[in-house]
C-alpha cells in the first residue's frame, strides 16, 4: 500500500488534481482510499458526485466516540473509499487536529486494509502548521507530490513544502516523488517548472495542461474521466496517474534560497515566450 500526500499552495488545484488522478487510477483497477485533510471538506466531492458527506469531526461531535467505519467512509467513483476529516467550528481550535483525529480514528476502525493499493491525503495549503504536516510527520504518508504552477507564490509555497519534507525525511521515510504542474498558461511554464523541480533535486513528474473541460466536469460534480472519458483531458489525467503509479524517483529535496528562487523566476519569466 502506497500512502501519498498531495500538497501545494491554497487554490492551486490540489483537490481537483488529486480527485482526477484518483479517478484515473480507480478506472485502471486500483483500490484507493482518499482522506480529505481540509476543513472545507471538498476533497472527495467529485468522486462522490457532489455528496457532502459528514466529516469525522462532525460525526464525533454529534454521536460521540462510538461510531462505525461506514459512518465516516463512503464509496465513490470506481470503488474509491472517501473520508473527510473536517475541522473545528469557525474561529475555534486547530484544524490540524482534525487530521490527526481522523487518521487515528480510521486506523482504530480498520480502514487501512491489506487490499488497498493507495491512500491519498489531500492536505490544505502550505506546511506551516504542525497539524497539517501530520501525514508526513507521523510517517503516514511516505510519498509526497507538490502541485504547483508557473506563478511565483505557487513556487514559493512549493519550496516551503520542500523544506518541510526535508525536515521530516532526515529521521523518517518520507520522500518527494515529484512536482505536478497544474498549468495556468503562464509564459515558459513547462521550462520553469522543470528547472524548479531539478533545482530541488526532484522531477517534473507531469504537466497537466489547462482545459475548461475540468471546470465543466466540476460543475457536473464529476472527475474528467467520469464526465468525459473519451476526451483529451481525461487522457492527460490517465497519463499523470500512470506516471505516479510507475514512479521510481523518490528524493530528499534540497530547497533553494529565496534569492535563488527569484533568480530562476527572472531567468524564465523574461525569456521570449
Amino acid at each position: 500500500m502506497r500512502q501519498i500526500a498531495i500538497y501545494g499552495k491554497g487554490g492551486i488545484g490540489k483537490s481537483t488534481t488529486t480527485q482526477n488522478t484518483v479517478g484515473a487510477l480507480a478506472e485502471a483497477g486500483k483500490h484507493i482510499m482518499v482522506v480529505g485533510c481540509d476543513p472545507k471538506a471538498d476533497s472527495t466531492r467529485l468522486l462522490l458526485h457532489g455528496l457532502c458527506q459528514k466529516t469525522v469531526l462532525d460525526t464525533l461531535r454529534d454521536e460521540g466516540d462510538d461510531i462505525d467505519l461506514e459512518d465516516i467512509l463512503k464509496p465513490g467513483f470506481g470503488g474509491t473509499m472517501c473520508v473527510e476529516s473536517g475541522g473545528p467550528e469557525p474561529g475555534v481550535g486547530c484544524a490540524g487536529r482534525g487530521i490527526i483525529t481522523s487518521i487515528n480514528m480510521l486506523e482504530s476502525l480498520g480502514a487501512y486494509t491489506s487490499d488497498l493499493d493507495y491512500v491519498f491525503y489531500d492536505v490544505l495549503g502550505d506546511v506551516v502548521c504542525g497539524g497539517f504536516a501530520m501525514p508526513i510527520r507521523e510517517g503516514k504518508a511516505e510519498e509526497i507530490y507538490i502541485v504547483a504552477s508557473g506563478e511565483l507564490m505557487a513556487l514559493y509555497a512549493a519550496n516551503n513544502i520542500a523544506k518541510g519534507i526535508q525536515k521530516y525525511a532526515v529521521n523518517g521515510k518520507v520522500r518527494l516523488g515529484g512536482i505536478i504542474c497544474n498549468s495556468r498558461k503562464v509564459d515558459k511554464e513547462y521550462e520553469l517548472l522543470k528547472a524548479f523541480a531539478e533545482e530541488i533535486g526532484s522531477q517534473l513528474i507531469y504537466f497537466v495542461p489547462r482545459d475548461n473541460l475540468v471546470q465543466r466536469a466540476e460543475i457536473n460534480k464529476k472527475t474528467v474521466v467520469d464526465f468525459d472519458p473519451e476526451s483529451g483531458q481525461a487522457n492527460e489525467y490517465r497519463a499523470l496517474a500512470k506516471a505516479i503509479d510507475g514512479n521510481k524517483m523518490f528524493v530528499i529535496p534540497k530547497p533553494m534560497t529565496q534569492d535563488r528562487l527569484e533568480e530562476i523566476m527572472m531567468q524564465y519569466g523574461f525569456m521570449d515566450a
